[in-house]
Parts: C-alpha cells; structure tokens; sequence
C-alpha cells in the first residue's frame, strides 16, 4: 500500500510529464528522464533513482488515455516495452494524421 510520500511523488511525476509535454509541439516526445530531471530538486544525479518511478507514471497516463508510450515512434503496449522509451500525448482525433 502507498503512503502519502509515494501518492505525493506519484503525483509530481505525473504532472512533470504532462507540463513537459504541454511546453512542446503537439507531436513531441519526451524521454523519461526528462521528466525525473524536471521532478528532482537535487542538483546531483538523484534524478537517476527516479526513472523507474516515471515510467510507473507514464503507464498510469496511458491507462488513464492522456499519453502513448512509444518505441521507435510506434505506440507500444506499456507491459511489452522493454529498452529506451519515449512519452507523447495521445493523439485527439484533431491531431491524428
């Protein structure tokens, strides 16, 4: 069970990687540790501690249908990605190609 500390940085996790995302092109990607760089207040490597974490955090975002998970720019089922991933938000009916 969560206590209020992990609900706490779950949660800044999430909004670093939708605000990072809100900053860029509608099409843009960001990598995972663009989003634990942003949440880290250290000026250290810490942020490193936090990867996992985010990617935890991206997997709720795809869940909750706010972001995709992409490998090689293809949309990638979140449970099967393995290696280097990169974030987007979702594409609207408006954005899609």
């Amino acid at each position: 069970m969560k206590d209020d500390a992990d609900r706490q940085r779950d949660g800044r996790l999430e909004r670093a990687i939708l605000d990072l995302l809100d900053r860029r092109g509608p099409d843009a990607t960001i990598c995972p540790s663009d989003a634990a760089r942003a949440a880290y207040a250290g000026d250290d490597d810490g942020w490193r501690d936090l990867m996992e974490p985010v990617r935890l955090a991206a997997r709720r975002l795809v869940a909750d249908g706010a972001v995709e998970i992409t490998q090689g720019g293809r949309p990638v089922d979140p449970a099967k990605a393995r290696g280097p991933i990169r974030i987007r938000r979702r594409p609207t009916p408006d954005t899609a190609a």
